[in-house]
This record gives structure tokens, sequence and C-alpha cells, in this order.
């Protein structure tokens, strides 16, 4: 018997005590799920934020390569090429679909996909549970509320990066929870000082008691007076020895908070991936560098994801069609230049580089050019670098 003529299959044997993570069924957290939901809805840098990446991951196509492995599916090539780039179900555009299944990937941190043979259909991601299996990693996912199981050839599911499960994908907001609600709190503050109208730090002296009734008549006519809300600014008249004293120098404008809260919106989108100099306004000369370092470290490992889980559903090579986007383009000064030496130098012909330019070719230009040298003839060294002469 040879050295490799293996004919039994073999599992891993841990994964009966990986399987179970404390229990067989692996779920979202929805208490922390809708804490998200609330940040992406109050604050206004989460949910640029989230839409960005969003919206720039949906906008990219996806290429359809060659055949890897058989699936019980048998899709041809063009086929699945139509229901990743064109229309997934018969209910959506494929913007609309990529773009609900990567807010729940940003979010929640999962996608799951439901394919029914024929069409794609998203399920929300903290309504769907993972079944684990003691010996095959997953038996099924089962969707939460209406008693629905699927199988696992019928969910494609797409995982984010995790430390604590490797079945569920955690949220990319989840490191800046504390920041997110310490931003909420500090505005919750500022709102409660402006909607009270209250101005801390001042303390009416009298030196006679004053009665209930005759203290609320001064507090009513104090509020009605001086609101911060309603810019009141009339003065008025202290007497029966009533003095105005400080106990503090605070006052609005130092309760603020507006350094704190843009250090913390600067943290909050480095925890996403996002540049915080793409969110600024204004002209910048880092604006491209940080526009590429975004595609690069962000956009383009969300989608190889994406083609991952694709490719080992659907049996076929999955890539990313980026040609297009500015931010991964080299500069057209520098990219004519690249492509016009190569072409001068013989090793790409006219054709292949108007191509590489998004142009199309011309008759006569697919022939490599030979490049002239001061010496001689390129084509024919011998006949060297003197002008021919009369026989």
């Amino acid at each position: 018997m040879g050295l490799f003529n293996w004919t039994i299959e073999k599992l891993n044997p841990a994964q009966r005590y990986i399987s179970s993570e404390g229990k067989l069924e692996v779920s979202t957290s929805a208490s922390a799920y809708y804490s998200y939901q609330q940040c992406f809805e109050k604050l206004e840098v989460v949910n640029r934020g989230i839409n960005m990446i969003v919206d720039d991951t949906a906008a990219i196509s996806y290429t359809v390569g060659d055949n890897k492995k058989s699936t019980k599916f048998g899709l041809k090539k063009s086929t699945l090429n139509y229901l990743l780039n064109v229309e997934p179900n018969p209910f959506q555009d494929i913007d609309a679909f990529r773009r609900t299944c990567l807010m729940d990937l940003v979010i929640e941190g999962n996608i799951f996909i439901y394919f029914d043979g024929a069409h794609m259909y998203h399920l929300p991601a903290n309504k769907v549970t993972i079944l684990s299996d003691p010996k095959t990693f997953i038996s099924g996912y089962k969707y939460d509320g209406g008693g629905l199981t699927y199988n696992v050839d019928e969910i494609i599911h797409i995982k984010d990066n995790s430390f604590k499960s490797i079945f569920r994908g955690d949220s990319r907001l989840r490191p800046c929870v504390d920041t997110m609600n310490l931003i909420i709190r500090m505005r919750k503050f500022q709102k409660n000082f402006f909607d009270n109208g209250a101005v801390p730090g001042l303390v009416i002296k009298t030196k006679d008691t004053l009665n209930q009734r005759l203290k609320d008549r001064l507090l009513g006519e104090w509020l009605t007076k001086y609101r911060p809300d309603s810019g009141g600014k009339r003065p008025i008249i202290l007497d029966g020895g009533m003095e105005i004293d400080t106990i503090s120098a605070v006052n609005f404008k130092e309760l603020d908070f507006q350094q704190a809260i843009i250090e913390s919106e600067k943290i909050i989108l480095k925890c996403l991936g996002i540049p915080p100099l793409l969110i600024d306004s204004g002209n910048n000369a880092n604006i491209r560098p940080n526009h590429r370092m975004y595609y690069l470290e962000t956009i383009i490992p969300i989608i190889n994801k994406l083609n991952s889980a694709y490719s080992r559903f659907f049996g076929f090579e999955i890539y990313e069609d980026v040609s297009y986007i500015e931010a991964l383009r080299p500069e057209l000064s520098d990219q004519a230049n690249y492509l016009q030496s190569l072409v001068n130098g013989g090793i790409i012909t006219a054709n292949e580089a108007r191509l590489e330019l998004g142009k199309e070719p011309l008759a006569g230009h697919d022939d490599i050019r030979i490049p002239a040298n001061i010496a001689g003839s390129a084509a024919n060294p011998s006949l060297g670098g003197a002008p021919g002469g009369k026989e």
C-alpha cells in the first residue's frame, strides 16, 4: 500500500469540545446589537463612517473565474455572474442587496445569505442562530421567531474577525462602545443644560428669610427672564438686600466638550478603519495616500471575505474588479509614462497599452515595436548604423 493511499476520512477530534462553547446554539447578543444600531442612528460620525464602508464596498463588482470544484447547484459561469453583479433575486437590484448585507457585516459582524438554488436572499444576521455540531463544525442555521431551520448547503455565511468565537464574527463597533457612549452622555448633558436653562455657579443671597411662596415667585421670574435658550438679557432689580454671587467659574462655553468630541470621533473612525482625514473638509495633500490606504486596508479585506465565501459555496474562483477605482489607480501621468516605456521598449503592443487605459484597440497596432538604437538597426544589427550607399 502506498504511503498516501488514504481511505479513512479524518475529522477534527477536538471539534466536539470546540462546538459547545458552553452551548450548542451560537446567536448574537441582542442588547449589544441594538446598542450599535442606536449609535448608528444617533451619532453622525458613526452613521457617516458605516455608510462610507458599505457604499464603497457595495460599488465593487465581482469577476467570475474558472470552476474550481463541482457543487450540487451546477451553475453556469454566466448565471453566477448575473447573480453576483446584476440581480440576486427578483425583488432587489444588486446594489440594494449588497448594501443590506454589508450593513449587517459592519454592525453585527456577520452576513447570512439564503440560496434556494436559483436566487440569493439576505437573512438579518441578528435573527440567525448558528447550530454548532460536535462532528462537522456546523449542523445548520435557525431563524429566530419563525421556527425556520436551514441546512448548511443553503446558507452562505460571511464572518468578520472575532477573538471570542470561531462561529460568529464581532461588530466593528465593539471596541469603541465606551467612546460612543461617552459622546452620547456629553451631548445629553449639554441638552439637559440647555433645556433646563441652567446657569451653574450663581447664587442669590438675601439677608431676609423668604417664605416658600415668595421663593417660587422669584425663581419663576429668574427662569423667565434669564433662560439661556430664550436669550433673555433683561436686567432685574434685586431689592431687600439680595445679591448675586458666583461659586464657580464654569459657564456654558466651557461645557461645550467640542475638542473631546472631536478626539472621540477620530477614535471611532480609526476603529472602523477609516482615516479621519477623509472625513475632514478642506484641501489636503495627504488625501490620496490616505484614500488608497483606506481601500487597501479596509475595503479590499472585506471584499476578500466575500470572495472566499462565494468561491467555496459556488465552486468558482471569484475575485474583485478594482480597475475602475480611482484611489487604487496610479497617477495618469505616471501610468502614461510607464505604458509608453513598455510599448517603446518592445515589451507590450500599443493595443495592450490601450486596454490598460480602458480604450478600444486600433487596427494595425498589434505588433511589438522594435526599439531603435544609436549603433545601428535593432531589426538587423549587421547592417550597421550608416545610411545605405549606392551600388
